[in-house]
């Protein structure tokens, strides 16, 4: 086999990043702030004097569906700017022909793309082309913020910013504030800023922009236009103070415990582009809960996070993909080691608690970008017993731990960077520590028509005295323009890389190959708005030994009409694979045969009340019984502007498949099963306004894996299968999963970045091997565990130190 080196990534790296075009640029507008001394109310009504005198920008161009077509007069969108030495004040003037028809559904903070039309004000106070921060406010007030920078829009970005709305029989209009400590921006004399503002009109279906941007090259931020006339502005002290308290009341078995926490997100400006967050004493009793399933795989059962501070401002932390989040505060990490005869668990923590964590992350003006992050969390024991003394003790199975990451962003070209991070784990004592290290970049030539990315990843581990060190590496290069796409590329990794300690990955030993062709279309037809058609192929290899595993090949098509329905489907077929992973066992692998199947999938006009998603599916195994059905259906209704309801069924169905079940020193066994899943979820939502809703959130999964055929076999070496005479009296494979999730809260957004919630959570489990029942029985057992009710109130408080500084000033 050819052996892959670093020469060859560094050798395509270069020829691609000095093969660039001259950009022909676009040509831009220019907006001209206006510096004002007097103050404005946010009320949405735009009848302060100031906006009458300062200057109009419109014009606004079509972005979609479409750039084809021009927009009438009646549907005119106007602009005006100005600032002070606090903050940009930003008027929006949205006309419409009929105002009654303009779609208003309310939502809450962040939730800007229901059934409502929107406004976007997007600024990038660096003006590079790829970092871009954007305002957006709905017809019905809601309003939401969020991050851009190349591929990624962080919506988990929040500031504290003021806008409000209002309604005439001409359209309805926009009026903001954005303070200073809500942007980052350098201190000069005069700045160097871009905009661009964004016009969404849900029954129209389209999307007006300022300035214009040519659909399917490049990207939307590097079609700003300029923003001339802000100069003599200072930036603020950024320092924003978060204080929580949160009290909590639990019933379990009939047995209830209290609780009571406080503590605070800080958010303080280093510098002028850098920020430090950090949470101390952190309490993440309201995090939503995790949708946990049946795990009948190889691999852990890996989920979301939910935890406001890591899923907040984290893009730099997210280059390469070595960090998962959830590995902060999530399971110990060790285990309790050999037991005594009379020895058992009593007690083994499912969480290790945080004791704080910080970031610090910026960007400077000439684009490197620089993040660390650090995190401890505190030294957690199980509990053991003795069945005959009684005794108990306690063993170590987290010691005090600290979670580090580094990382080095250069962005250039207002399209392409090239990052390097590090992450490292060091815990306490003798336990095991890692650091990986990893080189990450995303380039495209100055025209936007081809680029390439990629990853290399050096993973260590150290443990019992030693390290074990592995490696993977990635390389994708795409033509990314025109209606007809290309990608070839190459994924590796050696039998040793682990990046789990702080990072996420399932497998390692693979040397594959992918190439894929799609076509799809940017201006809308006479019946579609847009379609894609793509086929993609893979070669898929053991790094040792150098053996083919499978080939996959798979073609997926979307297509969305003018009257916005959507639907589509995929067509996947597998050569026979050699899974290696499945039987838990190093070196040996089990082989599943070749198989064909498919997606089909409908999703109707989310502008009307009712619409409804579905989609159906089928793969069938050839010279193997096994079949897989699945569907999916998923309805929901708007009964007003405020109520929303979505109702989901999802359905599964492997008939005679088959899977581990058992090892001992000598031989693997499997088990011909049917696993059945039935998952069904409702969340509905009541908006009394766009600071104060009701949620409902419904979740009950309920999953069997069925042995009572009882055919069972012994794993061969070459893959293949051999019926054997399993005994199950010793290890009973057969499961009944269920598993019942309800939150109900209220949330209050009582002031500018100030929340109150009113949370209550119930829930209940049940797994035993009753794999034969019904869902109706299965309900009842579920029912019959103890279930587990949780009250609790968190009150969030924002506090701007200018605020009181000002106050102070104002009273001295």
């Amino acid at each position: 086999m050819k052996k892959i080196t670093s020469f060859h990534y560094v050798s395509n790296f270069l020829v691609l990043f000095f093969s660039v075009f001259i950009l022909t640029a676009q040509e831009k507008k220019t907006l001209e702030a206006t510096r004002i001394n007097t103050s404005i109310k946010i009320d949405g009504l735009l009848d302060d004097a100031i906006w009458h005198e300062l200057p109009t920008y419109g014009n606004f161009n079509m972005y979609q569906p479409g750039n084809e077509g021009t927009i009438t007069e009646e549907y005119r969108t106007e602009v005006k700017m100005a600032y002070d030495d606090k903050a940009i004040y930003v008027a929006a003037y949205m006309f419409h022909p009929n105002p009654e028809e303009i779609l208003s559904q309310f939502s809450q903070r962040d939730e800007v793309f229901v059934q409502a039309d929107n406004f976007t004000f997007a600024i990038n106070t660096l003006n590079d082309g790829i970092n871009e921060t954007r305002f957006f406010v709905t017809s019905a007030g809601t309003i939401g913020d969020s991050s851009v920078t190349l591929n990624n829009q962080d919506f988990g970005y929040n500031v504290v910013f003021e806008c409000r709305v209002s309604k005439d029989n001409k359209g309805w209009y926009a009026e903001y504030r954005i303070p200073y400590n809500a942007l980052r921006f350098p201190e000069v004399d005069v700045q160097n800023w871009s905009v661009n503002f964004y016009r969404r009109l849900v029954k129209e279906n389209e999307t007006h922009t300022w300035n214009f941007i040519e659909n399917g090259v490049g990207r939307e931020t590097q079609y700003n236009g300029n923003i001339t006339g802000v100069s003599n502005i200072d930036p603020p002290v950024r320092l924003t103070l978060f204080p929580f308290a949160q009290g909590l009341v639990t019933n379990f078995d009939g047995e209830t415990e209290s609780d009571f926490s406080a503590g605070m997100d800080v958010k303080y400006g280093l510098s002028d582009n850098f920020t430090l967050d950090a949470t101390l004493i952190p309490d993440f009793g309201q995090a939503s809960f995790d949708n946990v399933r049946l795990n009948l795989g190889p691999f852990e059962q890996t989920f979301n996070e939910n935890r406001q501070f890591f899923t907040e401002g984290i893009d730099l932390f997210q280059k390469g993909g070595i960090f998962f989040s959830r590995r902060v505060g999530n399971g110990p990490s060790g285990s309790v080691g050999e037991l005594a005869e009379n020895e058992e668990v009593i007690e083994f923590p499912r969480r290790v608690k945080l004791l704080n964590a910080l970031k610090i992350s910026g960007r400077t003006k000439q684009g490197l970008g620089v993040g660390f992050f650090n995190s401890i969390t505190e030294r957690t024991f199980a509990k053991i017993n003795d069945t005959v003394s009684g005794e108990t003790r306690e063993v170590l199975v987290e010691p005090l731990s600290n979670y580090n990451i580094v990382v080095l962003d250069q962005q250039f070209n207002e399209n392409s960077s090239i990052s390097i991070i590090n992450t490292n784990v060091t815990r306490d004592g003798s336990f095991r520590d890692a650091n990986t290290s990893a080189f990450v970049f995303n380039v495209a030539d100055k025209k936007n028509h081809y680029g390439a990315s990629g990853r290399a990843i050096a993973s260590n581990v150290y443990e019992n005295g030693g390290v074990t060190s592995g490696f993977l590496s990635e390389l994708d290069i795409a033509k990314i323009y025109g209606n007809f796409r290309y990608r070839v590329g190459h994924d590796f990794s050696n039998t040793t890389y682990d990046i789990n300690d702080l990072g996420l990955n399932f497998r390692n030993n693979f040397n594959n190959f992918v190439a894929g062709v799609s076509y799809e279309i940017f201006e809308p037809t006479n019946t579609f708005n847009r379609y894609r058609i793509g086929f993609t192929g893979r070669h898929n290899r053991l790094y040792k030994p150098n053996v083919q595993t499978s080939n996959t090949y798979n073609l997926d098509v979307f297509f969305s009409t003018v009257k916005r329905l959507s639907f589509g489907g995929n067509l996947g077929y597998n050569s026979d694979t050699d899974d290696y992973f499945e039987p838990r066992v190093q070196g040996r692998f089990v082989t599943f045969n070749e198989n064909l199947g498919g997606r089909i999938w409908v999703s109707t006009d989310y502008r009307k009340k009712f619409a409804l998603d579905a989609g159906v599916g089928y793969r069938n195994y050839f010279n193997d019984p096994q079949k897989n059905y699945f569907f999916d259906f998923s309805p929901r209704y708007r009964f007003s502007d405020k109520l929303l309801v979505v109702y989901r069924l999802d359905y599964s169905n492997i008939n005679n498949g088959f899977g581990y079940i058992d090892n001992n020193d000598f031989n693997v066994f499997l088990g011909q099963r049917i696993v059945t899943n039935i998952e069904n979820q409702i969340t509905a939502n009541y908006n009394f306004d766009p600071y104060k809703a009701i949620d409902l959130r419904f979740r009950n999964f309920w999953s069997t894996a069925d042995y009572s055929d009882e055919i069972f076999f012994k794993l061969n070496d070459d893959g293949t299968r051999t019926r054997f005479d399993y005994d199950t009296s010793e290890n009973n494979p057969n499961r009944n999963f269920n598993i019942w999730n309800l939150d109900l809260s209220f949330r209050w957004r009582f002031a500018p970045g100030s929340e109150a919630t009113l949370l209550y959570r119930n829930q209940i489990f049940n797994l035993d091997e009753q794999s034969t029942i019904g869902y109706g029985e299965s309900l009842n057992r579920l029912f019959n565990q103890p279930q587990q009710n949780t009250v609790s109130l968190r009150i969030t408080y924002f506090i701007d130190y200018n605020n009181i500084k000002y106050w102070f000033d104002k009273n001295s």
